[in-house]
């Protein structure tokens, strides 16, 4: 197949504008082949830009989690540790159906097509356990919908006792119920290794390399070290990323005293020490980070995947930017899970990251410059994704996942400084057009490549009837509610060395 984007202006990094052209430019198969004045070439299909539309790279969801795809507005902003409680509890009867898998995962893959998302890095929690059903179920969704998606599975392997600081506080708290805490989790290490490699055998390189496997620790503090290294194994012989949710909270910064196994380290610390901080790994969050931590992920070339909205929605706190910038560490844009951002609109988490970061006190020289954050939303999620190279330019050779936008809008209108609008201005309204490896998948607002009147019609039966089983399980898990409120709130009282919370008082 062969597209010609004929007369369109073309996201340039290096232009002081931030745009070249009017330009054609030339897709042949899954890469973009020429850009330049054409003429009269043929193509198989020609897109007209006018002079008006806008070729961007693709946007890249550097961190997701589509199990909760279904879920989005259910649950009121709390605290991560409160949050998960009511987000993913691992009870039976929420066990999903493969069909169930596949509509929730392809409700995420439409709306980021619609906004010119056209790649994603799935971390998705299967709860109780993933099965390969479930597992093939998700990756044949995001196989149908034509996006490019990076997919791991996110299952911790020890028990919450294990996980978590204050313990002592929160057995006091459950009484005759402490021993919940100490309970297994719903799959061993054996059991995740078995799903490992049937996602990779199955499905890594499928749609002629548009599907990707990954590899997922969930958080150090919840896997043991052989697990752990046994995943980092797997991304080296594969050449996988390996993604590790890392100081996302207060409460996780005080885990290196409160946890014997950690010995004073932190989170990053701990890793660093144990040989698996690497280039493929993926810092997810690293909103209580240090100085010394900050160091340590640029020493080992690892990216940090920022997720301002849901740092927000949960109140984690703000991620260090500049100092993560200062010392050379790629940062990647994620909007997380539909259920703590409610909505997948990376567009969105673009203009959160530009703006939260002026609430640090930091001079107004070390606020976030659009040009800083369009490179996270492309060149950082290439590189987060082990990409780089491949995507997030407009540029001869690289992989034709790309957005057209329409520039005669309200939100270019006028147009005084493309980078600026873009970040601020853009809400992925006036996206016309998105594509993925060379192919059309979404056009005018609807994606293209499946029937989304229908699809949407059988989730909203089909969730509808889950609602009951979904209220009675955050029923039963209120119960816990008064111990992790304590936990949090005892964390919420230590001093850990550093804040990350803008204090009003």
């Amino acid at each position: 197949m062969s597209v010609l984007f004929r007369d369109v202006l073309v996201y340039d990094a290096a232009a002081p504008s931030g745009m070249s052209g009017p330009t054609d430019v030339l897709v042949t198969g899954d890469r973009i082949t020429t850009i330049g004045s054409l003429g009269d070439t043929t193509a198989e299909r020609v897109v007209e830009g006018r002079g008006r539309h806008l070729l961007v790279p693709g946007l890249i969801n550097a961190h997701f989690h589509s199990p909760a795809n279904h879920l989005k507005g259910s649950v009121p902003s709390l605290p991560l540790e409160l949050f998960m409680l009511f987000e993913s509890p691992a009870d039976p009867d929420l066990t999903p159906t493969p069909r169930e898998a596949y509509l929730r995962t392809m409700l995420g893959a439409v709306e980021m097509l619609q906004r010119g998302v056209t790649s994603v890095q799935d971390d998705a929690f299967v709860m109780p356990r993933p099965t390969p059903e479930i597992v093939d179920a998700i990756a044949q969704a995001y196989l149908d919908s034509g996006i490019r998606a990076t997919l791991a599975l996110d299952q911790p392997e020890l028990t919450e006792a294990e996980k978590l600081p204050f313990v002592d506080g929160m057995r006091a708290a459950l009484g005759d119920r402490a021993g919940l805490l100490d309970e297994p989790a719903p799959a061993t290490a054996a059991q995740l290794l078995e799903a490992y490699d049937h996602l990779i055998g199955t499905w890594h390189g499928a749609g002629g390399g548009r599907l990707r496997a990954a590899v997922s620790v969930s958080a150090p503090q919840r896997v043991s070290p052989a697990y752990f290294a046994a995943l980092d194994d797997l991304a080296e012989r594969h050449g996988l990323p390996l993604y590790a949710h890392m100081l996302e909270t207060r409460a996780q910064r005080a885990l290196m005293r409160e946890q014997p196994r950690f010995a004073g380290r932190s989170l990053v610390a701990y890793t660093a020490d144990l040989g698996l901080l690497k280039p493929h790994t993926n810092v997810i969050h690293a909103v209580w980070v240090d100085d010394a931590d900050l160091d340590l992920i640029a020493g080992a070339g690892a990216t940090v995947a920022h997720n301002p909205v849901s740092n927000l929605r949960l109140g984690s706190g703000v991620m260090p930017w500049r100092a993560a910038l200062a010392r050379g560490i790629p940062v990647a844009l994620g909007t997380d899970e539909a259920i703590c951002d409610d909505t997948i609109n990376l567009w969105s988490v673009a203009k959160t990251a530009g703006l939260i970061h002026t609430v640090t006190g930091l001079d107004s020289d070390d606020w976030p410059t659009p040009a800083e954050v369009l490179d996270a939303l492309w060149l950082g999620g290439a590189r987060a994704q082990r990409l780089e190279g491949e995507l997030g330019a407009v540029a001869v050779g690289m992989l034709a996942d790309l957005a057209l936008l329409d520039l005669h809008t309200i939100a270019f209108t006028p147009l005084n400084d493309l980078r600026e609008q873009l970040v601020h201005c853009q809400d992925g309204r006036d996206v016309v057009l998105t594509m993925v490896a060379g192919r059309v998948v979404a056009e005018k607002g609807h994606v293209t490549t499946v029937d989304e009147t229908a699809l949407l019609a059988e989730a909203r039966e089909l969730f509808a009837a889950k609602l009951p089983r979904i209220a009675a399980a955050r029923r039963t898990a209120r119960v816990l509610v008064p111990a992790y409120q304590g936990m949090v709130r005892r964390a919420a009282a230590t001093d850990v060395g550093l804040t990350r919370w803008v204090e009003v008082r």
